[in-house]
């Protein structure tokens, strides 16, 4: 196993020209946390798609942590996701024109999978550092939740920690969408980096709940 580190993010999608958790990897590339150099990938934003693209990088980077990245309108912090489940149910069409409707990531797979990152341990680390950052209970069920799922079943057992985090708006995004919340790229670009080093460094996630998190 290597030493690196496999972060990834999507491309745009639903008519957008940007995606923040793209501007981020993009900023990331070729940079190293802890000692450990960071290779990174742009995944298109089409069921089925990312997984293979996904599969490919892995293969690739034999990476000994991943972290993907998605965009969450509506949300306002950097948000660490704690499970997954088998359920594709799309509100909108990929960027494929695919709209899947109660199907499974996979077929026969299991119900959920957790993160296996130390996501308390994470998202403490990016509050003491003055950046919002919370424990997400759903990631929905869109192109993100489908990546996360099959990241989880691709390295279920293998050892590689793996997770998922949802980024904000970035505010030139929000300029066009009243009323939502956004954030300054060089803010998550920092954040990130935060995270993915607390990942590193903890062994076992705190040992505190999400109550005394919020």
């Amino acid at each position: 196993m290597n030493d690196c580190i496999l972060l990834t993010g999507f491309e745009p999608f639903g008519g957008e020209s940007i995606n923040s958790s793209q501007a981020v990897v993009r900023a990331l590339r070729d940079t190293n946390v802890a000692g450990r150099n960071v290779v990174v990938k742009a995944l298109p934003c089409e069921f089925g798609s990312c997984l293979a693209v996904l599969g490919q990088a892995i293969e690739q980077c034999r990476p000994a942590l991943v972290l993907a990245l998605g965009q969450a309108a509506g949300r306002a912090d950097l948000s660490l996701e704690r499970v997954a489940i088998n359920v594709d149910d799309a509100s909108l069409p990929d960027n494929a024109g695919a709209s899947p409707v109660d199907l499974a990531v996979v077929s026969a797979g299991p119900a959920a999978y957790f993160s296996t990152l130390p996501i308390k341990a994470m998202v403490a680390a990016l509050r003491a550092a003055g950046i919002p950052a919370s424990v997400s209970q759903s990631a929905g069920t869109y192109v993100c939740n489908h990546l996360f799922y099959g990241l989880q079943h691709r390295l279920a057992g293998s050892g590689v920690r793996s997770g998922f985090l949802h980024l904000p708006l970035l505010p030139e995004q929000a300029a066009h969408r009243p009323g939502q919340p956004s954030m300054a790229l060089q803010t998550m670009i920092d954040g990130v980096r935060i995270a993915l080093a607390a990942a590193l460094a903890a062994e076992r996630d705190l040992r505190v709940s999400g109550g005394a998190l919020s």
